[in-house]
């Protein structure tokens, strides 16, 4: 299993583990299928929606551990 980085885009999380959705959706990002929300960083998007990009990176990365 490869780890998310905070400087992956959005689109190439979601391409790779269409799963973690749920975690974005939460958060309020609702148009996950537009090209400027799949073009921005896990980070920029955590930074737009007022989220902790460390808490969500590791909320990401143990889901993804579990599922391993």
């Amino acid at each position: 299993m490869a780890t998310i980085e905070k400087d992956m885009t959005i689109g190439e999380i979601l391409d790779a583990h269409m799963e973690v959705a749920p975690f974005f959706l939460e958060m309020g990002m609702h148009c996950l299928g537009c090209p400027a929300s799949r073009g921005e960083t896990l980070e920029q998007a955590c930074y737009v929606h007022g989220v902790d990009a460390d808490e969500m990176l590791e909320r990401i990365n143990a889901a993804l551990a579990q599922d391993a």
